[in-house]
């Protein structure tokens, strides 16, 4: 959301672009590791985290 507010009014907020870009990338790399352990519950791995 603030991604898109940012782009949207450009200059006025063009210091916080790089913030959300990693922002955005933290969120995609956390909803990886959560599916992955999803998965691997699913599979039955030993080593997965159990309750997600």
């Amino acid at each position: 959301m603030a991604t898109i507010i940012v782009v949207t009014f450009g200059d006025q907020y063009a210091d916080y672009l790089w913030v959300c870009i990693a922002g955005l990338g933290v969120a995609a790399f956390g909803g990886l590791i959560f599916l992955l352990q999803r998965h691997a519950v699913r599979r039955g791995d030993r080593s997965a985290q159990r309750g997600l």
